[in-house]
């Protein structure tokens, strides 16, 4: 794959550009939000997917989300998976405001694990949907809205696979149950949250929207 990397963190760059390079992957890195937009401006060949940093210079607020959001603005089809020191609510939220296809939020810490990183940056370029598992872990500690409270312990363990991005199948072998409980937990999920009738994944994604709206934006952080 052709990958593009926007970190600011030289020794984090680097690392995660030998890592890629040895699974034999094509890797271009840049240390500001700036450079990496004029490099995929709108008649440039675009990546297999973006890997991009939540805050980079210079206030280190956002510029690296906005830079993504204005990316996609200019080539839809741009996979897009963000790496975060923390638990960003807000900034996921807006991350997901619209297309989820091909969309990843994933904790910096994640990297450590190289198999779940490589896992994760698969996924996403091929399409999917990909939450770090302690975003899920803390949205659903603190929700208290629109029927997320109504889920039960195994309908949350389930909604948190489903935010990993996986499949009914993959859910029932991490769960060690049958198939057919899990299809159950994800209509009684999709019920409580009163989601509308729609394709199977994109209600999968909107359920796990659904923690993510209905958290407190006010420049707080977890």
């Amino acid at each position: 794959m052709r990958i593009v990397i926007a970190e600011d963190s030289v020794l984090l760059l680097d690392g995660l550009t030998r890592l890629l390079a040895a699974e034999g992957h094509d890797v271009t890195g840049y240390t500001t939000a700036d450079e990496v937009v004029a490099a995929l401006g709108p008649s440039a060949a675009v990546p297999d997917i973006l890997v991009t940093d939540v805050r980079m210079p210079p206030s280190h607020t956002d510029e690296g989300l906005r830079a993504a959001v204005h990316l996609r603005s200019l080539h839809p089809r741009l996979p897009v998976l963000v790496l975060s020191q923390y638990v960003e609510q807000r900034y996921a939220r807006e991350l997901f405001a619209s297309d989820v296809r091909g969309l990843g939020y994933v904790l910096k810490d994640r990297v450590a694990d190289v198999d779940e990183f490589l896992d994760a940056l698969g996924r996403v370029a091929g399409g999917g949907t990909v939450i770090d598992p302690e975003v899920v872990a803390q949205i659903l500690a603190r929700a208290r809205r629109s029927g997320l409270e109504t889920l039960t312990p195994r309908e949350r363990d389930v909604l948190g696979l489903m935010a990993e991005g996986r499949s009914n199948a993959a859910i029932a072998d991490r769960l060690v149950v049958g198939l057919p409980a899990v299809e159950k937990h994800v209509t009684s999920i999709f019920t409580k949250l009163d989601l509308p009738q729609a394709a199977d994944d994109h209600r999968r994604v909107l359920a796990v929207l659904r923690w993510l709206e209905h958290e407190p934006t006010n420049g707080e952080r977890p």
